[in-house]
């Protein structure tokens, strides 16, 4: 048979072939093709979007997860869902929540995020409830802690929940998964808090009973530096803190603690006390080591000098590091040889180096009083010498009393102005109307006691008394000039144009019309009265014109008792014949008396 008689038989027409079966897919499947596809519905799950249902992960890459449910197809999950669990594996069950049974490239489209979020809170609320012990994502930093994701939900971890000692480093822990215990939720807010804090509290809980309980004082033990502080360093002894307080770090003087320790420093420390009850252990560093007064040399007496820092100042005096956990007190009176009372600022500052004079030393009770005066002479050994009685000198005024003024000749060497020596005529109240503070004064040295170390000096001293020549001057009844100064209930201080001063009283300043002296006004004054014993000179205006009056007075007294005699001499009774010579005796009367 030849190739063109093959071809032509081959596409000769098969009479006894099917056509109707092949149309219906009758051949394919055995029975009519609706009836095939309605058998396969039936096998596939009739689900609907918003749905939430339980499916086996049939793959997973590093984009999207695939998850069977029963349907079609497969559901596509995107794998970032899926990052709180890294130990995802394939033919896990898993809950999805149904977004899309068909999307535009017919795929259907679920939510493993979604499906939880459905069911968390009811969990959450459980886990709450029962104290379960929870795994989270932990997402990121947020501020004050961590955003962590429990079942779906986003919940809060405090920094200060995170761990049992403090966190300085947060991004360590950010994609990790942790587990965690909720602690608190917010219903109304839908608020919930996680703790990873309290699941090592709880294990350490035990650990720290144990540990308590074989602690001894004295005892040496190994820590890490946990925390640091103002006021202490917290060790960790493994499980259990104990504090260190600032003054148990150092024997000497310690600003903060971070003079002496670093975090995370592994030291040893000795237990000085611990509360079994309040689980507080209180721990030393310094005791580790001798205590430096011990190591204080023997040769360090009484009278020594020794230098040491000045470390602490105060107002009645200076702390001196001497050596680390040895210091002494230098008073503010031990300072200077000047008696008037000065703060400790004024001769010193913290960290100065200074060399004082060992006062006293008691070893047993770790107290030293050290002196800087004692470095100089003191200027009380020659006083007698050098401030002779009758000697001048220039003081400064260093302060007021009612009494006197106190002034320093030199640094340590103080006297007393009483305030009857600072004048011979001036009457002062105060000593403040005399001078003023600071102010240079000449003085003259009255008397020496050098048992209380002060000088009794004079300032009017520097003059010759006056009142010796206003003896003289100022007898009594003669008249002066003078100009009234101040004006008191009593009368008034009268300056007189010779010198000196007198007092005149009220009903001495009356003048001739009636009026009365003020202050200002000069006029003339008699003296009433001078001692020169208590300097007391009193003067009055008004007796200048009323002894004038009584002289007058006196006289007419004398012309009238001379008339009556007159008339009382006459020998006879007189008569009518009379009567005209008593008329003109009348008339003279009247007219002397005009």
């Amino acid at each position: 048979m030849t190739q063109e008689n093959t071809i032509i038989n081959a596409s000769q027409p098969n009479e006894s072939f099917d056509w109707n079966a092949f149309e219906n897919d009758t051949a394919l499947y055995g029975d009519d093709k609706s009836n095939v596809a309605g058998e396969y519905e039936k096998t596939l799950s009739n689900i609907q979007p918003g749905e939430v249902l339980e499916g086996i992960v049939s793959h997973i890459d590093k984009r999207e997860v695939l998850v069977n449910i029963g349907y079609k197809s497969e559901g596509v999950i995107n794998a970032a869902e899926f990052r709180y669990n890294p130990e995802l594996q394939i033919g896990e069950a898993v809950e999805v929540y149904v977004e899309n049974s068909e999307d535009r490239l017919g795929q259907l489209v679920l939510s493993h995020k979604k499906a939880r979020q459905l069911r968390s809170w009811d969990r959450v609320n459980e886990a709450l409830e029962s104290e379960e012990i929870v795994t989270g994502y932990v997402k990121c930093r947020t501020k004050g802690g961590m955003i962590v994701d429990i079942f779906g939900i986003e919940a809060f971890l405090p920094g200060s929940q995170i761990d049992v000692k403090p966190i300085r480093d947060y991004d360590i822990y950010v994609d990790k998964n942790m587990e965690f215990k909720v602690v608190k939720i917010n219903q109304e807010f839908r608020n919930v808090v996680v703790s990873h804090k309290a699941l090592i509290e709880a294990e350490l809980e035990t650990q720290k009973q144990e540990i308590i309980s074989r602690l001894e004082k004295g005892q040496i033990l190994e820590g890490i530096v946990k925390n640091i502080t103002t006021y202490g360093v917290f060790i960790d002894l493994g499980g259990v803190d104990g504090l260190i307080h600032i003054t148990d770090l150092s024997w000497g003087r310690v600003s903060h603690p971070e003079e002496i320790v670093t975090l995370d420093e592994k030291i040893n420390v000795v237990i000085l006390d611990f509360d079994e009850g309040k689980k507080r252990i209180a721990l030393g560093l310094k005791q580790l080591t001798p205590h430096p007064w011990d190591a204080l040399s023997q040769e360090v007496n009484i009278g020594d000098k020794v230098k040491g820092k000045v470390v602490v100042m105060a107002d009645y005096g200076a702390f001196i590091e001497l050596a680390p956990g040895v210091e002494g007190l230098i008073h503010v009176s031990e300072m200077s040889w000047s008696q008037h009372l000065r703060s400790a600022q004024d001769f010193l500052k913290v960290g100065d180096e200074v060399e004082a004079v060992v006062l006293t030393l008691d070893k047993e009770t770790h107290k030293m009083s050290l002196g800087l005066k004692q470095l100089t002479p003191d200027p009380w050994e020659n006083v007698g010498s050098k401030y002779e009685v009758g000697s001048q000198h220039t003081a400064k005024v260093k302060n007021f009393t009612n009494f006197g003024v106190f002034v320093e000749i030199e640094e340590g060497v103080d006297g007393l102005i009483h305030i009857s020596d600072l004048s011979w005529t001036k009457k002062i109240k105060h000593p403040s109307e005399f001078t003023q503070l600071d102010a240079p004064i000449e003085v003259i040295v009255l008397e020496i006691d050098k048992a209380n170390r002060r000088l009794s000096l004079g300032h009017k001293q520097l003059e010759a008394n006056p009142w010796e020549a206003y003896e003289g001057l100022y007898t009594a009844e003669s008249v002066h000039q003078g100009t009234v100064g101040e004006v008191t209930d009593r009368g008034a201080v009268i300056t007189m144009s010779e010198g000196g001063e007198g007092f005149c009283p009220t009903r001495g300043l009356n003048k001739e019309d009636g009026s009365t002296l003020k202050a200002g006004d000069t006029d003339s004054f008699k003296v009433i009265e001078f001692n020169k014993t208590s300097k007391r000179l009193t003067l009055s205006h008004s007796r200048m014109f009323e002894e004038a009056k009584v002289k007058e007075e006196t006289a007419k007294e004398a012309s009238t008792q001379s008339t009556v005699k007159q008339i009382n001499s006459t020998n006879e009774k007189a008569t009518l014949g009379d009567l005209s010579g008593l008329a003109a005796l009348k008339a003279q009367m009247e007219e002397q008396g005009k």
